[in-house]
This record gives C-alpha cells, sequence and structure tokens, in this order.
C-alpha cells in the first residue's frame, strides 16, 4: 500500500501543523473553546437570545449550531474524514445532515405541541406525559 500523508492544517488551510501531535492539540483547543462558549452562554444565559424563533430560543439555536460545528470537528479531523475520497464525504456528511434536520424538526414540533398541552390548564393530565 502507498503511504498516505494526513493534511495539517485546520479551517482550510489557515492554520497549519508541522506534526500530528500539533494538529491534535491545535483541534482540541478548538474543540475546548467551542466547549467554553456553551457553557458560559448556558451559565450566564444572555437577555438578547431568549428571543424566539420558530419556536425556539435563540440561545437553543446557538447551541444546537455550536453542537453541529464540534460535531463536524470531531468527525472531519478524529476520525479521518478529510483524507477520504470526495463520495464517502459527501455521503456521510449529507446522510448526517439530514438526520441533524429532522431530529431538529421533530425537537420543534414535539416541544410545541407539549408546551401547548402544559399551557391549556382546561384538559391537563398529568398522567399524559
Amino acid at each position: 500500500m502507498a503511504e498516505h500523508a494526513h493534511k495539517l492544517e485546520i479551517f482550510r488551510g489557515l492554520i497549519k501543523f508541522k506534526s500530528n501531535t500539533q494538529k491534535i492539540i491545535g483541534v482540541l483547543l478548538l474543540l475546548s473553546i467551542v466547549t467554553l462558549i456553551e457553557v458560559v452562554l448556558g451559565i450566564y444565559k444572555p437577555a438578547p437570545l431568549n428571543e424566539s424563533f420558530l419556536n425556539l430560543k435563540l440561545l437553543n439555536w446557538v447551541f444546537i449550531i455550536l453542537t453541529i460545528v464540534k460535531a463536524y470537528y470531531i468527525t472531519w479531523d478524529f476520525m479521518h474524514m478529510r483524507d477520504e475520497t470526495s463520495v464517502l464525504r459527501r455521503v456521510v456528511v449529507w446522510t448526517s445532515v439530514f438526520l441533524i434536520l429532522y431530529l431538529t424538526f421533530i425537537l420543534i414540533q414535539e416541544g410545541g405541541y407539549i408546551f401547548d398541552e402544559f399551557n391549556d390548564t382546561s384538559n391537563y393530565i398529568k398522567t399524559d406525559f
């Protein structure tokens, strides 16, 4: 088998590393920063992000987007999707994108339904949920 060199950059080549160890540490720092942003937003819950958009608070949308960013970098770098053929990458990415969109749709629909049911106190039966 031919030896295959791994690409040692992130952010589409904006940050380049000299070794795999440095790249792993760089991606780990990137993921740690994204996680730290999520934790800080979860603790402080800024008032502008409490507005609703598509039946979900903007803060929840920020969490969903940051989680997708983390999943992308974990898959792209740690699972070596960058080094695979473009067809395999597209199959994995598009399947994941459709699954995430579908699960987000279910979250919004079911969450809205449950919210409406719990707000309607005229026919509220606690054992239904």
